[in-house]
């Protein structure tokens, strides 16, 4: 059965899926039987829920706040939005309540969808009196007279209110004001690297015809297959090809409902034994660095085959198979994207055989522009570019051949709400969308390079790209995570967290005299990671991270917040010393 929309709306998709697939179950929260509904109720639920709001005079295209952990009725919340002819503005769970208060004021929203765990985050919203509020988890609505009154997230969760489900479908009025295909659907406030939020404007066609683009490119999802859901819904990500791709295709979601920590993730994998996933590199870079690594470390026959090309494939490809058995023996599709993924991570999942995919997009593109499936990884680069989605590096190096990506395509948003000066500035004079991202495209696979906004320019006019710094000593043993940027004195700067407690356990050391050694290690490293580098792009400057570093929703470093004013230790090397 053909799954690719021919019509570009996220109603038409619905509709859809659940004249074809009713019955199937489309949804469920793990661990909760009850959550558990087929593609028929979640119809049902999404048609009440929009007539309620249309009852209750929220105008077309008025802005609603979805606001809340990924779950089931999360999805019935937005698709009744957009069904009652209104905008969602899906909020980030992570966000602060500064952040929330600001999304809330600048969207201009006029009634919030909201779950009791972040709840104290929208109080000045609730109290006001003016606003509409429905609690998530149950689809209650509030009473401004009742709402007024709530501080506490226990007292909104104790709420008596009116169940909204039941209100009787309308399905007259709810076609009336479905949204075309043209239409905004979406605002979606992003919280990136260089710190300023923006509304992106997205629209069904940019929603849909991305998802509807991954049916096949890159794999075959089917009807049925079992997708688990661990990354927010507010991003669009997890949004397209977490909830919208396996609604176009039939197949369940089964939702996390908290943080991936290990404790919980194990457990819900062997219980779910999902088809797909979909991930940040962060999480699959923890299992190698905390797991693969140290028992190869531990076995000094195994370090010492492990050196070999042809030993260390054989190694990699047998803890590959334990690795699958671990996400349940099912797994078919790994996504990750939402940052890069380290390069010695992905050359151990290439030779596991273990079914990574990687994909590049931004909110602004909804946001796959380009990727490769589990066939066709390859090592350092993305891969060619999505069906109907066209790219082009702009001002290239004349050496190097890396310039910013620009895109076009159906998927590539209308613009920044309330915000045309920054529209019109992200935009080249012949339409083409700039990513800010650097890159190369060589035989059709795009590669990513850096920021455009992170890169650093060298003493002689060179072009530095911090990332490339970062997955050398990311690659060293123990080291956590660490962030390359420009010092107060024009050279290169490493901020570097370590691991204090596998450092001791391998060097036979307390955590003390772990932490005492910490400097003389760092100088080691910054010497081997120097070896590696060009002479204009070598680390002057390393100091010791204490606390892991601040990071944005897809667990990117939030570089704003320490590209300045920074204090290090400084330490020479020889090649310093001849340069002075």
């Amino acid at each position: 059965m053909k799954h690719e929309l021919n019509t570009f709306t996220i109603r038409h998709a619905l509709e859809r899926t659940s004249k074809r697939h009713g019955r199937r179950v489309a949804m469920a929260l793990i661990g909760n039987e009850e959550s558990q509904i087929t593609f028929n109720e979640l119809i049902k639920k999404v048609d009440a829920m929009a007539s309620f709001l249309i009852e209750n005079k929220i105008a077309k295209g008025e802005r609603i706040a979805v606001f809340g952990e990924s779950q089931p009725m999360w999805t019935v919340a937005y698709l009744a939005i957009v069904s009652a002819g209104c905008v969602a503005v899906p909020i980030l769970p992570d966000f602060s309540y500064r952040e929330v208060s600001t999304i809330l004021e600048h969207s201009g929203a006029k009634c919030a969808i909201v779950s009791s765990r972040v709840f104290e985050k929208i109080t000045e919203f609730s109290t006001d009196g003016s606003h509409m509020l429905i609690r998530m988890e149950d689809m209650f609505f509030i009473p401004a007279s009742i709402a007024t009154s709530l501080t506490t997230s226990n007292d909104f969760n104790n709420a008596p209110g009116r169940d909204i489900l039941r209100t009787k479908v309308d399905l007259k009025l709810i076609h009336e004001r479905t949204l075309k295909e043209d239409d905004l659907v979406s605002i979606i406030y992003t919280s990136g690297t260089t710190g300023a939020s923006k509304g992106v404007m997205l629209t069904n066609r940019n929603l849909t015809s991305n998802a509807s683009a991954c049916v096949r490119q890159f794999f075959k999802i089917k009807t049925g297959m079992r997708f688990l859901s661990i990354l927010p819904l507010s991003h669009s990500y997890e949004f397209t090809l977490g909830f919208l791709l396996p609604l176009i295709t039939g197949a369940q979601i089964h939702f996390l409902g908290r943080a991936p920590a290990a404790s919980i993730l194990l457990p819900a994998m062997k219980k779910i034994r999902p088809h797909v996933m979909l991930s940040v590199p962060l999480l699959i870079e923890k299992i190698y660095r905390s797991s693969v690594v140290p028992q190869i470390a531990k076995n000094p026959k195994l370090s010492k085959l492990y050196r070999k090309p042809v030993f260390r494939k054989f190694i990699n490809r047998t803890i590959g198979r334990k690795l699958k058995r671990t996400f349940g023996g099912r797994l078919k599709f790994f996504g990750v994207g939402g940052a890069a993924l380290d390069r010695e991570t992905e050359l151990f999942l290439k030779e596991a055989k273990f079914p990574y995919a990687i994909g590049y997009g931004l909110t602004e593109t909804s946001p796959l522009l380009a990727g490769s499936g589990p066939k066709q990884t390859k090592p350092g680069t993305v891969g060619p570019a999505l069906k109907g989605v066209s790219l082009r590096i702009n001002n290239p190096d004349p050496e190097t051949k890396v310039g910013e990506i620009v895109a076009k395509g159906p998927n590539v948003m209308q613009g920044y709400y309330k915000n045309e000066a920054l529209t019109k500035e992200s935009f080249t004079d012949d339409g083409w969308f700039k990513t800010g991202d650097l890159g190369i495209i060589e035989r059709r696979r795009l590669s990513i390079k850096g920021r455009s906004k992170t890169m650093i320019l060298g003493p002689g006019g060179e072009n530095i790209y911090p990332e490339i710094i970062e997955t050398l000593i990311n690659n060293l043993p123990y080291v956590q995570e660490s962030l390359v940027l420009e010092d107060n004195d024009g050279g290169i700067a490493a901020l570097i967290k370590l691991d204090f407690e596998l450092m001791a356990e391998n060097l036979k050391l307390s955590a003390q005299e772990a932490k005492e050694n910490a400097i003389t290690y760092l100088g080691n490293l910054r010497e081997e990671v120097n070896r590696e580098l060009s002479s204009f792009s070598r680390i002057r400057d390393v100091s010791l991270q204490d606390e892991p570093f601040e990071r944005t929703p897809t667990l990117k470093i939030k570089r704003y917040l320490y590209s300045i004013k920074q204090k290090f230790s400084h330490q020479k090397t020889d090649d310093d010393q001849k340069q002075d």
